[in-house]
């Protein structure tokens, strides 16, 4: 039985609507702030219907359009929740950088002068984000996805233990 599309759903069948472990929203709870659940005694999590568009809109950046979660952040606040809410919807507007864009290294300006542009070989062409995930397959980018987000988990918990043996 399906529940009605205003209901509010436990974390369980968000994950499974998502196909992504329940760890996973956890961890976005971390680093999404407007993700906020309501959560009952015992810590259980109910999302909202907006919940529900919000964590369906940065699953679709993150794995559908191969955002960082930087990159997601910086859509939030140049775009705003509602653009993130619409964003996995067919049809809907598509963030005006795309994740190519999304390199949060600054790069240094070419300060080369004449003479040494000349001496210099050419530059090598570089792979870009969009090049690699063209060339593996979605399934690929999904494991790739998901193990970014375990690792990152880890070191969020190897941070809180080590911040816990500093204060101890």
């Amino acid at each position: 039985m399906d529940k009605a599309p205003d209901a509010f759903r436990t974390i369980s069948e968000v994950a499974d609507d998502l196909k992504v472990p329940q760890h996973v929203l956890r961890f976005w709870e971390t680093r999404f702030s407007q993700i906020k659940p309501m959560k009952r005694a015992g810590g259980r999590r109910y999302y909202r219907p907006d919940d529900v568009d919000l964590l369906r809109g940065i699953h679709h950046l993150l794995y559908g359009e191969g955002y960082t979660i930087r990159g997601v952040q910086r859509i939030l606040r140049d775009q705003g929740l509602k653009f993130v809410q619409s964003v996995w919807q067919p049809g809907a507007e598509q963030p005006v950088h795309g994740p190519v864009d999304d390199d949060d290294v600054d790069q240094p300006e070419d300060v080369a002068t004449e003479e040494s542009a000349v001496a210099a070989p050419p530059p090598r062409p570089q792979a870009t984000p969009a090049a690699i995930r063209a060339q593996m397959s979605r399934e690929d980018l999904r494991r790739l996805q998901a193990t970014l987000f375990e690792l990152s988990e880890c070191r969020r918990l190897l941070d809180n233990a080590m911040q816990k043996t500093t204060t101890d």
